[in-house]
């Protein structure tokens, strides 16, 4: 009975552990590494695990940094299930598909370059029809639902509060007579987010492993975030010009368009118009609203009034590539959300071209903004961006909203845990260094835990926590 730390240690992408019971292996997540391009070049090497040896796979959520890999997982010969949440299922269809299609054309960039250069052509990491492949594997299963995954491996799922479909993953594991509970956290979501419900809090565990993302830091109230996007808001309708929001399609997207309804009067919002720009996104609307039966009260409440928890009477959905087009004929009034979010690709980057020039537009930036990307840029204060080969000048007002991320904050982290009726040991994935010593400390200080920091590569033997 043990566990090998195999990706997400001491850093936030690649979420992959194994756990093996009765001579049985069982993978919790298989993300993809993100990063800098030495650390996405390892998506490119082979498994640390036979992978004809797996017998089942236990997803916590739909993002790619967990779920991203599973396609290379079924290319080199997995067959077995994958169980997970039935709206993280769906999702994936969505985020993995588009994930593929990505790949193909950044293969087809480089191929391009390649040629010219006499070198031999590269394969995409795994393709929309690898990812389409890959569908039919997904077992959706509820909340709440004990299943017995194989013999001395029983899994239930408990609502994260992360982003739609999100689990906690609590595994009832049984060998030679021996009993252990191991909880996976998963990502943990951040209390009173919009849509989704507080994750749950468990009572017992043997182990905890344990995210630690924002570790180290504590979120702005969700009133003070509120106030502060309304404020911006009225700021940008007396300019009369447009807003770009850059936006993370699936979670950020569903939960601004639900806060526009609520305050829809008190923001002025009917004096836009709202376009959703994106593709995706609209996709992963409507698994939102189908999956209506795990929103919180009020959430659910509203797509039972109204069939949709996004209504509202001016919002356009643009699918087609003439649509986004036609939006950048608007001079003044138009407020779009578009991806990526961090723009680092998608449609926002052509309306980024259309008004970052101009004085009287507003490009609000409601999600954290990597080094190196466009968006960081921005928000660091540039004053040139550079697209297709283009310097654009900057004269645009940049805004940032703090407090929206859909992680627990450090209090958020050490509120859940101290719903533990013991004080099991814990194990801290899924962060960055810095975050999780500090995580540590105050874990140990708060409530006497043992904590310790996985390392990749190292395997805990579960039979003595």
């Amino acid at each position: 009975m043990k566990i090998k730390f195999l990706g997400a240690a001491q850093m936030v992408t690649g979420s992959c552990h194994l756990v093996t019971v009765n001579d049985h292996s069982i993978l919790l997540d298989c993300g993809l590494i993100q990063g800098t391009r030495d650390q996405e070049e390892e998506n490119l090497k082979p498994f640390h695990f036979d992978v004809k040896k797996i017998d089942a796979v236990v997803l916590s959520h739909a993002h790619l940094d967990h779920s991203g890999r599973l396609p290379l997982l079924i290319k080199q010969g997995y067959r077995g299930p994958i169980f997970t949440h039935a709206a993280t299922a769906d999702l994936c269809k969505i985020l993995l598909e588009d994930a593929g299609y990505l790949n193909e054309r950044s293969a087809e960039w480089d191929n391009r370059k390649r040629e010219r250069k006499g070198e031999d052509p590269v394969e995409p990491l795994f393709t929309q029809a690898d990812a389409q492949f890959t569908q039919q594997f997904f077992e959706g299963i509820e909340y709440d639902q004990p299943i017995e995954v194989v013999p001395g491996f029983e899994l239930t799922l408990h609502d994260a509060g992360h982003i739609l479909g999100s689990a906690i993953v609590e595994a009832r594991l049984k060998e030679n007579g021996v009993n252990k509970t191991l909880v996976f956290t998963g990502d943990l979501g951040h209390l009173g987010a919009p849509i989704l419900r507080d994750p749950v809090r468990l009572q017992h565990a043997d182990l905890v492993l344990m995210e630690s993302t924002y570790g180290d830091r504590q979120h702005r109230s969700w009133d003070e975030t509120w106030k502060e996007l309304g404020d911006v808001l009225r700021c940008a309708r007396e300019d009369h010009g447009n807003i770009l929001m850059p936006s993370f399609t699936i979670g950020r997207t569903q939960e601004l368009l639900y806060t526009f309804e609520r305050y829809f009067d008190d923001w002025e919002l009917g004096d836009w118009e709202i376009f959703l720009d994106s593709p995706m996104a609209i996709k992963a609307n409507q698994v939102y609203a189908k999956h209506a039966d795990i929103h919180n009260h009020r959430a659910r409440s509203l797509a039972k009034q109204e069939g949709s928890p996004f209504k509202l009477p001016n919002l356009h959905l643009t699918e087609s590539t003439e649509e986004s087009m036609a939006i950048n004929r608007l001079k003044s009034g138009a407020l779009i959300i578009a991806g990526s979010g961090m723009c680092t690709g998608g449609r926002i980057k052509h309306h980024l071209k259309h008004n970052l020039w101009r004085k009287d537009s507003h490009i609000i930036f409601v999600g954290f903004q990597a080094r190196g990307t466009p968006g960081r840029a921005l928000v660091d204060g540039a004053s040139s961006l550079n697209l297709w080969g283009e310097s654009i000048k900057v004269r645009a007002q940049i805004h940032t909203i703090g407090g929206l991320s859909a992680h627990a904050d450090q209090q958020g982290l050490l509120e859940w845990y101290k719903a533990f009726e013991s004080r099991p040991p814990v194990v801290l994935v899924h962060g960055e260094p810095d975050a999780q010593e500090c995580l540590s400390d105050i874990l140990c200080n708060e409530t006497g835990a043992d904590v310790k920091i996985a390392a990749k590569g190292e395997t805990l033997n579960l039979l003595r926590v």
